[in-house]
């Protein structure tokens, strides 16, 4: 039997609900399998562990995660904490510490699902969009001068390196050939970012070389916000930096129906060291401990990783559960239903279970 070690990290806000519903689920889908078991350990880092020592996660945490196979992340974030405290203490932290560079973040309209957008039905969208990770306009350089005097300045500086670049776009490229439309839109912002994003733009045109399957195009953000809502059906792939695509895949989960069913998966793709499964949601401390989260972003993520564990059967039959819940309309409040976090995780778990 094969056994996979699992780092589940709740976290905050609804992350404390979601992952033990994400792990419910999970415990069904390996049961029902048979051939492969996941030994989970859980970490009680986040905002709550920061309050009793000073500290997101453990000193020696990222020590700790290497050897497991995967981090299954909730959400971090919380109202009485600043964010870059509790983001760049524990996610970040991670996620750079482990340099998973590429972003996946796939985005379908779900059977019973409805899209904000009008005349967008279940099939109408399906996308990836494929986020610079590791360096852009997250990459934490620069500071602040003179505070609290009327000459106080703070910079921001923005890091795109020559080796960061190319390997998010062949990253990226390598998903658009995998896909039925072989189509990929590099985003930027290069008409007023002269630098940084004619970088990106040469640099596309210089992997594009190694990828003739691929049709590739350049797109402006502010156009490409736009041509999701207007013109959803066009898109297939994308990719674009840290902040540009942190904004159109919020875009893109709002445009699938909600947040609550929008998963990510932060790779290290040459696996040197674990990669991490999240739901984009965040921490959505207004409605933490009312039992109402939508689960469904947790159990998408959790299929992603068991994709990348080489679990690619498992991973179908636990999508193929979360579709039939959403068609048979056991959906949460943000979504226009009336059921529960465990009402969704029952019915998910009871489709793995009588699934053929």
């Amino acid at each position: 039997m094969r056994t996979h070690r699992i780092a589940a990290i709740p976290a905050d806000g609804i992350g404390k609900e979601v992952i033990p519903a994400g792990l419910q689920v999970l415990r069904a889908l390996a049961e029902r399998d048979g051939d492969f078991r996941l030994d989970v350990t859980e970490f009680p880092w986040g905002s709550d562990y920061y309050r009793e020592t000073g500290r997101m996660m453990a000193e020696d945490g990222l020590d700790v995660l290497k050897g497991f196979d995967a981090i299954f992340f909730g959400a971090v974030g919380d109202q009485h904490l600043p964010d870059d405290i509790t983001l760049w203490g524990l996610r970040l932290r991670i996620c750079q510490g482990f340099d998973q560079y590429a972003n996946i973040r796939p985005t379908r309209v779900l059977p019973g699902l409805t899209s904000p957008l009008r005349a967008v039905n279940p099939g109408d969208i399906d996308w990836v969009i494929v986020r610079e990770n590791s360096e852009g306009e997250y990459a934490g350089h620069g500071g602040r001068a003179h505070r609290g005097h009327p000459e106080e300045v703070a910079t921001e500086t923005a890091i795109f390196t020559r080796a960061g670049v190319t390997r998010i776009m062949r990253t990226a490229f390598g998903i658009a050939a995998s896909r039925p439309r072989r189509l990929l839109t590099v985003v930027t912002k290069s008409n007023a970012q002269k630098h940084g994003m004619v970088f990106w733009d040469e640099i596309a045109a210089e992997v594009a070389r190694d990828w003739p399957q691929v049709t590739w195009e350049k797109e402006l953000v502010d156009a490409m916000a736009a041509r999701m809502v207007r013109r959803p059906a066009s898109i297939d792939t994308v990719v674009a930096t840290n902040l540009h695509a942190d904004i159109l895949s919020d875009l893109a989960g709002a445009v699938a129906g909600s947040l609550g069913v929008a998963p990510t998966a932060n790779l290290d793709p040459s696996r040197r060291f674990p990669s991490m499964f999240e739901p984009i949601h965040g921490s959505a401390f207004d409605i933490a401990g009312k039992g109402v989260a939508n689960p469904v972003a947790t159990f998408w993520t959790a299929a992603m990783m068991l994709d990348h564990l080489g679990e690619a059967a498992a991973a179908a039959r636990l999508m193929a559960a979360v579709e039939r819940v959403c068609a048979d309309g056991v959906l949460t409040a943000d979504l226009g239903g009336s059921a529960t976090t465990a009402q969704v995780t029952d019915a998910v778990c009871a489709a793995i279970r009588g699934a053929n």
